[in-house]
């Protein structure tokens, strides 16, 4: 599977939206899809998911001609991933390569 990015769990990919947020302040829709490593038409039901649960907020704001969607992380959100994600991860950190198995 050369060129493929490895398998996120759905919660890491929750997390690292959130994280990537409260890093940026704010980020149009195109920057945080690329820094969170995401494909958009696959993963917008879950930025749609987090924006319906209060777990970050969008806009949208004109820029000439375009119409540009900035998503922020709300205080929920940041609770969210404090209380809840960062524990989770704790208990179940990310899967690291296995040594044996690289060539």
């Amino acid at each position: 599977m050369s060129g493929s990015s490895p398998y996120r769990d759905r919660i890491y990919i929750i997390k690292d939206i959130i994280l990537t947020l409260v890093q940026y302040g704010e980020l149009n829709q195109t920057a945080l899809v690329s820094f969170c490593g995401l494909n958009l038409k696959k993963h917008k039901s879950i930025l749609t998911e987090l924006e319906a649960t209060g777990l970050i907020h969008s806009e949208e704001r004109s820029m000439g001609k375009r119409i540009i969607t900035i998503y922020k992380p709300t205080p929920k959100g940041i609770e969210f991933c404090k209380t809840i994600l960062d524990p989770y991860e704790t208990l179940f950190p990310r899967k690291k390569k296995d040594p044996d198995k690289e060539i």
